[in-house]
């Protein structure tokens, strides 16, 4: 029997096929500079806002807290009770001290006397307005009471010098009042013109 003959495999090129021209290398490509961090984030702002994630809906949001010039004083409100004794107590306080420093000086007594009204007038609640006028002369009797000389007779002459600024406290306590009152009645009556039904 005749046996094939096996050829050996040629390892390199084949002679049958002609070789093609040298291919020439591809010029590389120099990597592009980097983005400065500026440029960076503008080209990727749109990329940087996209990947925040999403507030939920029912999250709170956070309120800008107000700069302490913006925030309000303390403003409380006394009962009646409570604004006799505030107004009470302070002058009782500013007589012993008016003694002490200004040598029972009525005149800075007085001067001091006003603004204690204002703040009992400005601080009393809305129920207990009408008490203010009461409260501010009673408070400005005690308190005279350090300062008076010869006890009751002394009480009741200095009463008499110094009714101007006994008053005029009064008078501005009574001033605020009125004012308070005429607001509070003008802001119920925008209320009940608003909640009432119109008519068709």
């Amino acid at each position: 029997m005749e046996q094939h003959r096996t050829r050996p495999a040629q390892h390199g090129p084949r002679r049958d096929t002609a070789p093609g021209p040298p291919q020439q290398p591809k010029p590389s490509r120099s990597p592009k500079p980097p983005l400065p961090p500026q440029a960076g984030r503008a080209a990727g702002g749109g990329v940087a806002r996209s990947a925040r994630p999403a507030r939920p809906a029912g999250a709170p949001q956070r309120r800008p807290v107000p700069p302490p010039a913006a925030r309000r004083l303390p403003n409380p409100r006394l009962t009646g009770l409570g604004g006799g004794l505030f107004c009470g107590l302070l002058m009782l306080a500013l007589g012993l001290l008016t003694e002490a420093l200004f040598g029972g000086s009525q005149t800075v007594y007085g001067v001091l006397f006003l603004p204690v009204c204002v703040l009992t007038a400005v601080w009393l609640r809305e129920g207990d307005l009408l008490t203010a006028p009461i409260v501010v002369p009673i408070a400005f009797a005690l308190g005279l009471t350090p300062i008076a000389d010869d006890g009751l007779m002394g009480l009741v002459t200095g009463l008499a010098t110094q009714a101007g600024w006994l008053y005029g406290g009064t008078l501005v306590a009574g001033l605020i009042v009125i004012v308070r009152r005429v607001r509070r009645v003008r802001m119920v009556n925008r209320r009940a013109a608003r909640n009432r039904p119109a008519r068709g």
